[in-house]
């Protein structure tokens, strides 16, 4: 169920608002933490290493604090992997799982030292030519199984661009055999927000499969995906049934091949999303013949995912909570159709009044932009209680940050 009480009070996010100002978001340190320990316990029976995609929450405050936990990092980009070096993660300890990226990448992640995942017959080719068997690798396979939340969330299935296809394993290893390049895991995920335990179960029997044409494999990634619940009665990944079949499926495993192999996951929004809150301030009540629409002073330039995803965020009003219920559409002030929530019941909205978004902390900031000239706001940490701001709101001088007036 989500949360009708917030892990941070009412209150607390009402004063951070008052404070820093709206549009803010605010993550809630010791929510990450439940999270983890979820994990490590649903997986305790398996040799298991958790890899945070910090592609869905970036800050390098978040980063430090992933470490703290015990944490490693998965990296989409070779800037985060240098944020990842930063925040103090050993290089044995990042993996580097990019997607068409230039050639030049790989070599720069190469001499960092990280773990690197290879999704293309043509840059393991390069690769291997380059480096040989003196650099182990991961490569990420297409296993053809299609789900996950959105079409657009879904990247195992046959149109996908993410992965080598399963079909095409006779051309990986005449590419291993001539380069000689060593295979040291082999990847999948198939997608985000995938409730069905059994399309994990189905992707690792896919691993198993191709696992004998790689001796010298050490581990198999699964990726990630597992669904956190967005709005009230909303199912989520049952993750100590998964972590149970898991453990069960290697152990099986060991005793057919003899072959004892680590299990790596790669959880993001599992990670963050409940631990973030986005505040914004009504600044409008606008009655059509149609509806009630609440116009806050915010839009898809800060949370995109609602128009992107057509995703749902439970949203909570802060500053009148006992108010009458009535039925509003909550929209942006950006110059697009920009739709937070269609016909959603909400205590009575006023101008003025604080609301609140929850789930707001996976791909929330990170996919924020600067459209309409409006700027990003501010991200607020609470640790322990206490409220530190990690990232100021931007002034107007840095809409011009990088431009050349040459006229």
């Amino acid at each position: 169920m989500v949360m009708t009480n917030t892990e941070i009070s009412q209150r607390q996010l009402t004063e951070i608002a008052k404070e820093y100002g709206t549009p803010v978001y605010v993550y809630h340190a010791e929510t990450i933490a439940r999270q983890y320990n979820r994990l490590k316990e649903a997986f305790s029976d398996c040799n298991a290493r958790f890899f945070y995609a910090c592609k869905a929450l970036t800050n390098i405050n978040v980063l430090k604090y992933m470490l703290r936990l015990g944490a490693n990092l998965d990296c989409v980009s070779i800037n985060e992997v240098k944020i990842g070096l930063m925040a103090g993660f050993a290089p044995e300890n990042i993996l580097y799982t990019p997607n068409c990226v230039d050639f030049s990448e790989y070599l720069e992640a190469q001499k960092l030292g990280v773990n690197i995942n290879i999704d293309n017959i043509s840059i393991l080719e390069q690769f291997g030519n380059r480096f040989g068997s003196s650099y182990p690798v991961c490569i990420r396979l297409n296993p053809h199984i299609m789900a996950g939340g959105n079409f657009k969330i879904s990247t195992g299935h046959v149109d996908s661009k993410f992965g080598i296809s399963i079909h095409q394993i006779r051309h990986i290893e005449r590419v291993v055999r001539s380069t000689k390049v060593q295979v040291k895991g082999i990847h999948m995920h198939t997608g985000s927000e995938i409730k069905d335990v059994g399309v994990f179960l189905e992707g690792l029997e896919v691993m198993f499969g191709l696992a004998s044409h790689f001796p010298e494999l050490e581990f198999i990634d699964l990726g990630s995906g597992f669904k956190v619940p967005y709005q009230p009665g909303d199912a989520e990944t049952d993750i100590q049934q998964l972590g149970s079949k898991v453990a069960e499926a290697f152990r099986n495993f060991e005793k057919e091949s003899g072959s004892r192999l680590q299990v790596w996951f790669e959880p993001g929004k599992y990670l963050v999303s409940q631990c973030g809150y986005f505040v914004v301030k009504a600044n409008v009540i606008k009655q059509t013949p149609a509806t009630v629409f609440v116009g806050v002073n915010s839009g898809f330039n800060h949370l995109i995912r609602p128009m992107f995803y057509e995703a749902y965020h439970h949203i909570v009003n802060l500053s009148n909570p006992d108010g009458p219920e009535r039925i509003y559409t909550v929209v942006g002030n950006i110059c697009e159709t920009d739709t937070f929530a269609w016909d959603r019941k909400l205590n009575e909205v006023r101008e003025g009044d604080l609301l609140m978004f929850q789930n707001a902390g996976a791909y929330g900031f990170e996919m924020s932009s600067q459209f309409n000239s409006r700027l990003k706001p501010a991200e607020v940490l609470v640790v322990n209680g206490e409220a530190h701001l990690i990232r100021k709101r931007q002034e107007f001088e840095d809409l011009l940050e990088g431009q050349i007036e040459v006229l």
